[in-house]
């Protein structure tokens, strides 16, 4: 079985194209294509359909795409511990992240790994809380970073961090001139809000229902620069942590209030995957994490982060 050849199969499997598997592989279109080629004519049967904007896997494909990331990972791990045998932790750790929590936490675990674990090189996956759950599912990282809400994070995970939900406006806007804003105020005004399906959208959903009343949405997107941007520029508001425009609401860009009446309850968890045993770099990583969350570790993060 040639592990390489396998490990081109999940390249292209994840990039759903031969071309972005050659540049992260730093190779060639036709080097990836003669590799998966063999691999059909060893197997006998198709692992991607080819179409005009890339691939898509087969249902053979989708059958084994699974087992040959165990079975990666597993020879990944087997290397890890081999070099790590002197009890100095190295090799890859995949991570992970919103894109709301990368500032300030980045920096300092990238920080602290080249001062005490220079061996460990860091891998850093930015994705909604749907595709950081999935990832860690799959196997194709080895630790997320994700928002919980009310009482529905489990008690098993590590605890980094709380925050509550802020609605955040532009300068001077009436509405969030105030510390605090009734979540019934939020009736009638112009949002901007991640898609569904989404923690934070869902929750908001179902305490607005319960209030009697529907929020007005008038622009959905994922991106929180986007979010930003059009609340400042377009006269709209969204719901974040302070975390996420701490720097807009310093600079007298944007103002936030804190949602009460219900308040928002989010938690922040640290999770690894359980499709493969963790590496002791990995294990290592997960600990930096915890260790930077510091002593604000299970209690309220005024400075929260934010969107899942």
């Amino acid at each position: 079985m040639n592990l390489s050849k396998l490990k081109v199969f999940a390249h292209v499997a994840n990039h759903g194209s031969l071309t972005k598997a050659a540049i992260t592989l730093d190779t060639t279109q036709s080097t990836i294509s003669r590799q998966i080629n063999a691999l059909e004519r060893e197997y006998g049967a198709r692992l991607f359909h080819r179409t005009g904007r890339g691939v898509i896997l087969t249902p053979f494909g989708e059958r084994i795409l699974p087992r040959v990331r165990t079975l990666l990972s597993n020879a990944d791990q087997l290397m890890q511990d081999v070099q790590s045998a002197g009890d100095v932790p190295v090799g890859d750790v995949q991570l992970g992240i919103l894109p709301s929590v990368v500032h300030p936490l980045v920096s300092s675990l990238f920080r602290d790994l080249r001062k005490y674990y220079p061996g460990i090189r860091l891998h850093v996956h930015e994705g909604s809380g749907g595709q950081i759950e999935e990832w860690l599912s799959s196997g194709r990282i080895d630790v997320g970073i994700l928002f919980r809400y009310g009482k529905a994070h489990a008690m098993s995970s590590p605890l980094l961090a709380r925050s509550d939900a802020y609605l955040v406006g532009a300068t001077n806007d009436p509405v969030t001139q105030s510390p605090t804003v009734q979540f019934a105020r939020l009736q009638g005004l112009p949002l901007v809000l991640a898609s569904p399906p989404n923690r934070l959208r869902a929750l908001l959903d179902q305490i607005s229902r319960r209030k009697h009343f529907t929020l007005s949405v008038l622009l959905e997107t994922d991106s929180l620069a986007i979010q930003k941007n059009v609340v400042a520029e377009a006269q709209a508001y969204t719901i974040l942590a302070l975390n996420a425009v701490y720097r807009e609401v310093q600079s007298g860009r944007l103002q936030a209030s804190r949602i009460v009446n219900p308040t928002i309850d989010r938690v922040i968890i640290l999770r690894t995957t359980t499709s493969h045993p963790l590496t002791q770099a990995s294990r290592e990583v997960a600990r930096l994490i915890t260790k930077l969350a510091g002593p604000s570790t299970g209690q309220r993060d005024s400075g929260g982060r934010t969107q899942d």
